[in-house]
């Protein structure tokens, strides 16, 4: 990798690099040598001039995005990273024959700060979170096509915002095949990655929505937030008498219904409605045995955190209230800058208010292809809680 410059730290304030940790702070850095740009390579040193490791630069508040500990990157940098990704996803069995679809890096948790990777059968996409990995793109494309070999027939880059604007989406490899056909432990699922949110599914939600499956017999399932009906489809295969699926996106709605189709169920039976969920809950008491509330993350930042736990308590209350005695609640949180005690705390206020009794029987996070980092707590972003109300 060319090195275009130095990031030199105040004084003190290397210890959460040698910790490990993968991000360099603004307000920890001292001075800046070298022609510098957004999305540069760069070595990063501490006050003596002792190098620490070498990351992506980024104008910002997260200022380097540290990929090295330890010596310069090498040209074959991404492959040895993709390689050990993958050797971690093999030994855990999680691609099998009722399995194609995974994560196969996640970003800091994989020791790639700003890249996603998600694999569909034969096809990858990925994302980039920062300057540096959008800039990189191409030579992730050509790691990815070395340690794949014959797996993979399409490589798509999905275009997001980088901090210099709307970054472009292309094919590194292969053309459109979308929609996809994947399989996840035996469940059909259509994938739109051009077009569908984040890289087309919640591949993170894989091992929670196996759970509500086991529980849906004979059940009347209610799924919120539905998307393209993960949730709904495990439901029914678990054998659940009825399941209502509810997005307030006509897209997401139609792919929910073609996903229910291609499992062999009925979308008339099993009703598909684009509304919104808060309306939606109004008049169902006792209507449902299962409500499965994942939203969207409310918060994104830390400024929207206190609107956003506003937004989660009221859920929750209205969901607590309406489902029957004796039923159950998967509540979910994916917003990162909330954290697990914050988000059961705002649970249990929301179960202050709906009066109900309420046991905890399961606390839920992302499954291993989504690894945290032990230096980098920041990357557990999924919190579940599997509630019995009475």
């Amino acid at each position: 990798m060319d090195i275009k410059g130095d990031v030199f730290l105040k004084k003190g304030r290397e210890a959460s690099v040698k910790r490990f940790h993968p991000w360099v702070f603004s307000g920890a850095i001292q001075t800046k040598q070298g022609k510098i740009e957004n999305g540069d390579w760069v070595c990063v040193r501490d006050s003596t001039g002792s190098a620490l490791g070498y990351g992506h630069f980024q104008p910002g508040t997260i200022s380097v995005r540290l990929l090295s500990f330890s010596s310069v990157p090498g040209s074959d940098f991404y492959s040895v990273k993709i390689r050990a990704a993958l050797s971690v996803r093999k030994n855990l069995n999680i691609v099998n024959p009722r399995t194609n679809c995974f994560r196969l890096v996640h970003g800091e948790g994989d020791g790639l700060a700003g890249l996603i990777i998600d694999v569909y059968g034969s096809a990858a996409v990925v994302q980039a979170h920062s300057a540096g990995i959008h800039a990189d793109r191409h030579l992730i494309g050509e790691a990815l096509k070395e340690e794949l070999e014959g797996d993979l027939r399409d490589i798509y880059y999905k275009g997001m915002a980088t901090g210099d604007g709307k970054s472009e989406s292309e094919y590194l490899q292969g053309t459109s095949t979308v929609p996809h056909e994947v399989i996840e432990h035996g469940n059909k699922f259509l994938i739109n990655w051009e077009s569908g949110q984040k890289t087309g599914f919640f591949i993170d939600q894989r091992e929670n929505r196996r759970l509500l499956g086991s529980l849906s017999n004979d059940k009347t399932v209610l799924n919120t937030f539905c998307y393209t009906g993960g949730f709904s489809v495990y439901a029914m295969q678990g054998g659940a008498r009825r399941v209502d699926s509810i997005d307030v996106s006509e897209r997401a709605i139609e792919m929910a219904r073609k996903n229910i189709a291609l499992n062999g169920y009925d979308a008339g039976t099993n009703p598909c409605v684009a509304a919104d969920t808060f309306d939606f809950l109004k008049d169902k008491k006792d209507a449902y045995d299962i409500i499965v509330l994942d939203p969207p993350a409310f918060a994104k930042h830390k400024e929207a955190r206190h609107q956003a736990m506003k937004g989660y308590q009221r859920l929750n209350a209205e969901a607590m209230r309406v489902i029957k005695s004796g039923g159950i609640l998967f509540t979910f949180s994916c917003s990162q800058v909330v954290d697990r005690q914050l988000f059961f705390d705002t649970v249990v206020s929301s179960a202050i208010q709906s009066g109900r009794e309420i046991q905890v029987l399961h606390t839920l996070s992302q499954p291993p292809d989504h690894p945290v980092s032990i230096y980098h707590p920041e990357g557990e972003y999924l919190k579940g809680l599997v509630l019995f109300v009475r």
